[in-house]
């Protein structure tokens, strides 16, 4: 018998290597582990890798297993999805791997200054209705700006035409230099065993015959960004409970 909300959430609460600062929790509140990551937690002074948006931690656990030489953090404020790779990645016994429950808008209130080197974004919510809740938007380029190390690298890997289309516009726009870009990435012959992980809702994607995309570029620390003035066609499609899985809340 599976568990429910409360059960994973009581779960959550005791798990060391979780840490759940919801907006509410962390207004005008430092974050004691900012800049402390690597001596406090992880207790090695290793890369630190996110991803943002985490979901069920998939690719968060998968990372941890491949690069044991790396420290991996999945983030996202949806804390009952969460608690698969927390549990998994516990059980497992992962020094590698924690959680932060959080919403991706103040961000960079729990990373300081050059301590994070790369960010994934697996299947993030396109939002294609507001260009500042996207998460390759300027609007978090920015923010990521605070914590990662220079030149900086960002993974975007997503089913969505419409997320993969602005989030090309705005690196040419702004002449971020890209190491990969790919419309179709298992047809491509790049799909390693990094890429290869699968993310509960990706599989659902690949069975309906949709195409996953991916961009690997990186984000200098200097120069002003500006957003892409473009028209983008909307996605043709609704993705599994799309609206209901991102959980990011940010300003309106």
């Amino acid at each position: 018998m599976s568990k429910g909300k409360l059960a994973k959430f009581a779960d959550m609460a005791s798990y060391p290597h979780v840490f759940e600062y919801p907006y509410s929790a962390v207004d005008n509140v430092p974050f004691e582990m900012k800049g402390q990551w690597n001596e406090s937690f992880f207790g090695n002074d290793r890369p630190i890798v996110l991803e943002l948006g985490c979901g069920r931690g998939e690719y968060t656990v998968g990372l941890g297993k491949l690069f044991p030489e790396k420290n991996f953090i999945g983030v996202d404020i949806k804390g009952a999805r969460m608690w698969s790779g927390a549990t998994e990645s516990m059980q497992a016994g992962m020094k590698n791997v924690a959680f932060l429950r959080t919403n991706i808008e103040i961000i960079d209130r729990f990373f300081a200054e050059n301590e994070v080197s790369e960010i994934w974004l697996t299947f993030s919510d396109p939002q294609m209705k507001k260009a500042t809740k996207r998460l390759t938007s300027t609007y978090f380029m920015e923010r990521y700006r605070k914590f990662l190390k220079p030149d900086g690298i960002i993974h975007l890997k997503t089913d969505s035409n419409f997320m993969f289309t602005y989030t090309r516009y705005m690196i040419e726009e702004n002449h971020l230099p890209v190491d990969v870009m790919t419309e179709d990435l298992y047809h491509s012959g790049m799909a390693d065993d990094i890429l290869s992980i699968k993310t509960y809702y990706e599989q659902q994607w690949l069975d309906r015959g949709l195409n996953i995309k991916y961009i690997k570029f990186h984000l200098p620390e200097e120069g002003e960004l500006h957003e892409p003035d473009v028209e983008i066609e909307l996605d043709e499609y609704r993705s599994y409970n799309r609206s209901k899985r991102s959980g990011l809340q940010t300003s309106k």
